[in-house]
């Protein structure tokens, strides 16, 4: 079995991405053009920064710090691109990877130290700067790379490197050495992967003390507080995720990590409590997370500005990864659920269309177009109306790109009573004697066919995640037509070779209404189709109508058409809107008089395709009209 997280123990055992296959389709198209178009581009950008090139330097010692290149923590994205490249190549595709690992490889020290930015004649000494320094995120990366050669089977140059750093920080940040951790969790996951793919138990040892270490004032004070990098309390007391988005959520992952193969219910039951606290008041209806672009961190409880929502890429990924691992464990529907909502709304909408430009904000507004990109060189900017090619800070593309590589170990698992999908995408699905063929359109359409191709003499179960928002989802199996609840759809029967269940999900247009302590978007609406969360982008409307003067009348039909300039099967949404004028002069506030609404028509599409068709203003939450104003 093949990827990327595979826990010893828990409810439900994940197949990997040998035995899901993803073939055309929403998901599969995007992992095809992934292969093809955002792997090569990343590895160009790579060469293009001089941030591989600082690992050519290093081997040769010639890396003086007026020749190294790029952000402390660079060497990290030439390790997920390596990451990425190693599930290309388990999936079955093709990858240049030999040659990047000899690259890393030759970088390392003697005692398994390798990291481009420190330790060498005029640069920083080892370990002098892990508030900010970023080098044991690094190794995690390095770690997980190596992870997943490991788990392909293949014992190369990346693989020795990746075990060699493993075994130096057990040395270093053991319990006789450092008594210290990283500002940026990371490598606390890839440890207990790496114990998971060796059996080597100090792995998992130092990644428990790194946890435990955390929430200690391990780390000095700083302006944003402890906080930011989760050294303010420990994890066992926390009870919703807080400061820098990415390093909670990858810390939370880590967290679940470490509580299944050790068996600490406690520490799983104190994560999943802080998941739910999260979910319900401090994330986006997108799934996105991560509210203040001052630390790129989670806000307070309902503090979700649309034009100020930060909803870094990287947190999303994070999000997925996290959801995932509480599934395994617990096997609870709900995270699946918020998977599919961030999979969809957020990692979707990270790239565009051609795969070689990418968003690392993911706003619910924008409020001004802005100019065209200049493709020809890194945007040193985080947020922006287009998506870059590349940026001084370029986690995201290398991110996704491991992501969409390894996509098919998130779909399907097993347990002793059957097989689960809980993720919907066309391809084949095979488990020892089962083999499935999963056919569907979705999102676009509703309709989820599965036939099973082989399968053994004794019965099992097939279960089939009802979304949350589906409920009014039919189940058709052999024996006939059932309405399905949200959770999960359960068919058992001793089957045979051609035998077929159809799942039909609703994925008619609907509105959907903000808790009012949002105060941001207190009295809007935002219409979902299915999984999929749309937006108003001015690209679609007259120049003259500005999208903040739009209202909406929530009784006003949605009519679907489709919209082929963002794809084949793309569906976009038309409704009867109007714009309000307001009467009264130059100053905002106070008594000003009665507004007027123009009548129009608003034409709405997947949030995930917004700006692929130049700057754009963009909103989700539109708000609703105001029954006293006046028609004219």
């Amino acid at each position: 079995m093949i990827g990327p997280v595979l826990p010893s123990t828990g409810a439900l055992r994940p197949l990997g991405v040998d035995q899901v296959r993803l073939t055309g389709g929403f998901w599969g198209d995007r992992q095809e053009r992934n292969a093809r178009a955002t792997i090569p581009h990343a590895r160009h950008w790579l060469e293009e920064t001089g941030w591989l090139g600082n690992f050519h330097l290093a081997a040769t010692d010639d890396l003086a710090p007026h020749r190294r290149r790029g952000r402390e923590f660079s060497d990290s994205e030439v390790y997920k691109l390596a990451e990425a490249m190693a599930w290309e190549i388990a999936r079955g595709g093709d990858a240049p990877l030999d040659e990047l690992s000899t690259v890393v490889a030759a970088a390392q020290e003697p005692g398994g130290y390798l990291n481009t930015m420190f330790g060498r004649p005029g640069q920083q000494p080892r370990y002098s700067d892990l508030t900010w320094g970023h080098e044991l995120y690094c190794y995690g990366h390095l770690v997980q790379a190596g992870v997943a050669r490991l788990r392909g089977g293949v014992r190369d140059a990346l693989t020795n490197a990746a075990i060699r750093a493993a075994d130096h920080v057990c040395v270093e940040f053991g319990p006789t050495g450092r008594q210290t951790l990283c500002g940026h969790p990371e490598i606390e996951m890839a440890l207990v992967e790496l114990y998971r793919a060796t059996g080597t138990a100090r792995y998992l040892d130092q990644a428990r003390l790194f946890l435990d270490r955390r929430g200690q004032a391990t780390l000095p004070d700083i302006e944003l507080g402890r906080a930011y990098f989760q050294d303010d309390v420990p994890i066992r007391e926390r009870t919703a995720f807080d400061g820098h988005a990415v390093r909670a959520l990858y810390l939370a992952c880590g967290a679940v990590d470490v509580a299944v193969e050790t068996g600490d219910d406690k520490l799983l039951a104190a994560v999943a409590r802080q998941w739910e606290r999260t979910v319900a008041t401090r994330t986006y209806l997108t799934g996105g997370m991560g509210s203040r672009h001052e630390g790129e961190a989670f806000g307070d409880d309902f503090e979700l500005p649309a034009d100020r929502a930060y909803v870094e890429t990287c947190a999303a990924v994070a999000s997925v990864m996290l959801s995932w691992r509480l599934l395994l464990a617990t096997g609870e529907a709900r995270f699946a659920d918020l998977a599919e909502r961030t999979l969809y709304n957020v990692v979707a909408a990270s790239t565009s269309l051609d795969g070689r430009a990418f968003f690392y904000t993911n706003p619910l507004r924008q409020r001004g177009a802005g100019a065209v990109l200049d493709r020809s060189r890194p945007w040193p900017r985080a947020s922006s109306s287009e998506r870059a090619p590349w940026r001084d800070v370029s986690c995201c593309p290398t991110n996704v790109a491991r992501t969409l590589a390894s996509l098919g170990g998130y779909v399907a698992t097993v347990d002793d009573g059957g097989l689960q999908l809980h993720q919907y995408a066309s391809g084949t699905v095979t488990s020892g004697g089962t083999a499935l063929t999963v056919t569907t359109g979705y999102p676009w359409g509703g309709s989820v066919r599965i036939r099973v191709d082989r399968t053994g003499d004794a019965p099992w179960r097939l279960s089939l995640r009802v979304p949350a928002w589906a409920g009014e989802a039919v189940l058709s199996t052999p024996e006939g037509a059932r309405r399905v609840q949200p959770g999960y759809a359960v068919v058992s029967r001793a089957w045979r070779a051609g035998d077929q269940v159809r799942l039909r999900l609703p994925v008619a247009p609907r509105w959907t209404e903000p808790n009012p302590r949002i105060d941001a978007v207190r009295g809007c609406v935002a219409v979902e189709r299915g999984p999929l969360v749309y937006c108003a982008e001015s690209v679609d409307h007259d120049p003259a109508l500005a999208l903040d003067a739009v209202d909406v009348d929530r009784s006003a039909p949605l009519t679907e058409r489709p919209l082929p300039a963002l794809g084949r099967d793309v569906v976009a949404l038309d409704l009867a809107a109007s714009t309000t004028t307001a009467a009264g002069g130059g100053w905002p506030y106070g008594s000003i008089g009665t507004a007027d609404q123009e009548p129009g028509n608003l034409t709405l599409v997947p949030y995930h395709l917004w700006a692929n068709r130049g700057p754009a203003t963009m909103r989700v939450w539109l708000p609703v009209a105001d029954p006293h104003a006046t028609g004219r």
